[in-house]
Formats: C-alpha cells, structure tokens, sequence
C-alpha cells in the first residue's frame, strides 16, 4: 500500500484504536499493538499512577510492538501528563480536546511521534507547521466528542490542506469504511466504537450490548449549549439531558450532570450513564477479538487502493485540463 502510516509508526497495519477515556486501557491498546496495529491507552482524566500501569500492560502484551497514549488537552493535570509520557516513552502521543501547541517540541524530542485529532482543514495546516508528524481527521459520525463536519467532507479537504499523512476517523467500522477512507486520500484509519465490543475491551456487557442492539439512528449529540457537543447512545439521561439543554439559560449550570457520565456508562449503569459511540454502532453486530477487527479493517484498506489511485489520477487530470483552461 502507499501509505506512510506503518512506516512512520513501525507497525504493520495502518489502523489506530482511538484513544476511548475510560474504555481504552493496557489490556485493549496491547491486544491491538499484538495485531499489528496501533494500540492507544487513553489518559483521560486518569490517575498518573493508572496511566503508567496501564502503558506497562499494553507493551507486555505486545513486546517490541508500538504502544500509544491519548491526551485530552482540557485536563487541568495536563502538564504532568505530558511529563509522564516522555519518561515512559510512549511510540506515539495523540491529542483532542485543544491544542498540543506547547508540548509538540517536547514530545518530539523524546522520539514520541505527536498526531492531533482535528476537525478542520485550517487546524491541520496550522498542526503541520508546527511539526505535527501527522493528523487525524475525524468526522461528526464518531463517537464522543466531535467537530461538525462529517468524515466524507473533511477527510479529502483536509488531505489537500497538508502534505504530512492524514489518518481518517468517524464511521469507519468495517472494511467498506477502511476501503472508502483510502479513496479520499487517507493513509490510515482510527476505529473506536468497533472495538467497544471485542472481548479484550472490559466495558460492561451492558455497555456492549447496547452497541450491538444499536440501529442507525440510535444514536444522539448532547452538550451542543456548552460547546462540547459528545456522541453517544440514546438512553434515559442523554434523552433528559438534551431536554435539559433544550430550556436551560446557563449551559454552565448543566456541567455537574456531564461529569463522570461516560465512566458509569464503563461501570454499567445503564440508565445513568453516557455511552458513548458513533452512528457506526448500528455496523456492529459481532463482538470477536482486536486481531479480528485490525485484521478486516487492514484487508479493506488495501482493497480501496487501486481505486484511490483511479480517483487520484481522475482527478489530477481535471485539475490540469482546468489549469489549461484558465
């Protein structure tokens, strides 16, 4: 395949498992290092002590494998996060909720390879001139926290916005979606809510099963009045928070009932909690292992190949015959 993405990451496959807070632990980020492909512990809003234990986990259950961490920028102990990071040296650091702006030239010079997830073009130039090694282009479709443009728009903008590789995520759950995401110039993907249902992700059965009995339109943005808008599943409090937002005057008075709502969705409450997931959740119908999802999405992305070199070469020629004609 002519993608950069295995190359930059030393991994085999170019398929990345985002960075879940709360889901995406050592033993789900090991499982999918083990597989070839990039595994991601997500830091969150987690104690520095679980993050280092769950970094141990992941590379003892895949030796000599590339091992990733997630950082939520908003998080108030941030900084010492990041310090955690370079001394364990993680393969590979990504980023979402703000910019890495302050830490890019620290991580790099650990050898820590920094990818932003970003929902504009404009975001992903300016990630590049400050020496991002590359980008995550992730669509509204995902799940979690999420920009507005949808995956199909933003993917190839933002692929002619840069000129390091760009890394499709947001409705990618199955080969279709890894072939499709090659043909808008992607030279990888990020995949989360496919893996929420694989035996190494110890989320509750609860919150498996839900992901598994979604159908299409089962899923709904809360928190759009406080600026954060976050996909998840449709059940009695994302139901009553969206009424909630609906009347409220102050969106500041709705944050004490945000907070923790994904971590009692991992626990199992499936009433009171925020489960969150992408409209790709209706794709999921089988639960199998992280080596059979890296697998699938790897063969898809290669399909996709000979027609994402078909729909560069068709559209240079348009290009060039619109030269021409100016």
């Amino acid at each position: 395949m002519d993608t950069r993405v295995p190359g930059l990451f030393g991994i085999e496959h170019p398929v990345i498992q985002g960075g879940m807070a709360w889901v995406a632990d050592g033993r789900l980020a090991g499982a999918v290092s083990a597989a070839g492909g990039l595994g991601v512990v997500a830091c969150g809003a987690a104690p520095l002590s679980w993050i280092e234990e769950q970094v141990a986990i992941a590379r003892s259950l895949a030796p000599g494998a590339a091992v990733g961490a997630n950082v939520m920028l908003m998080n108030p102990d941030v900084e010492s996060i990041a310090d955690l990071l370079v001394r364990l040296r993680v393969d590979v650091v990504t980023t979402g909720a703000g910019s890495p702006a302050r830490f890019i030239e620290r991580w790099k010079e650990a050898g820590i390879k920094v990818v932003p997830v970003v929902a504009q073009a404009a975001l992903a130039a300016r990630m590049e001139r400050l020496g991002a090694d590359a980008v995550i282009a992730e669509g509204c479709e995902a799940g979690g926290h999420i920009g507005e443009m949808s995956t199909m728009a933003l993917v190839p903008q933002v692929c002619d916005a840069v000129s390091i590789p760009v890394i499709a995520a947001g409705g990618i759950a199955d080969a279709r979606g890894a072939a499709a995401a090659r043909v808008l110039g992607a030279e990888g993907v990020q995949v989360g809510t496919r893996f929420l249902t694989v035996e190494e992700c110890r989320v509750a059965e609860v919150y498996k099963d839900k992901v598994l009995r979604a159908k299409d339109s089962d899923t709904i943005v809360t928190g759009r009045v406080t600026g954060h808008p976050v996909r998840g599943l449709k059940n009695a409090w994302s139901r009553s928070m969206k009424s909630l937002e609906r009347g409220v005057s102050d969106p500041h008075e709705l944050e004490g009932m945000y907070a923790g709502s994904l971590r009692r969705a991992v626990e199992g409450d499936a009433e009171g909690g925020s489960f969150m997931a992408g409209q790709v959740a209706g794709l999921v119908k089988a639960r199998g292992c992280a080596a059979d999802v890296v697998s699938e999405l790897s063969e898809g992305f290669a399909a996709g190949e000979a027609s994402a070199c078909a729909a560069a070469s068709l559209l240079a020629g348009v290009r060039e015959g619109g030269e021409r004609r100016g």
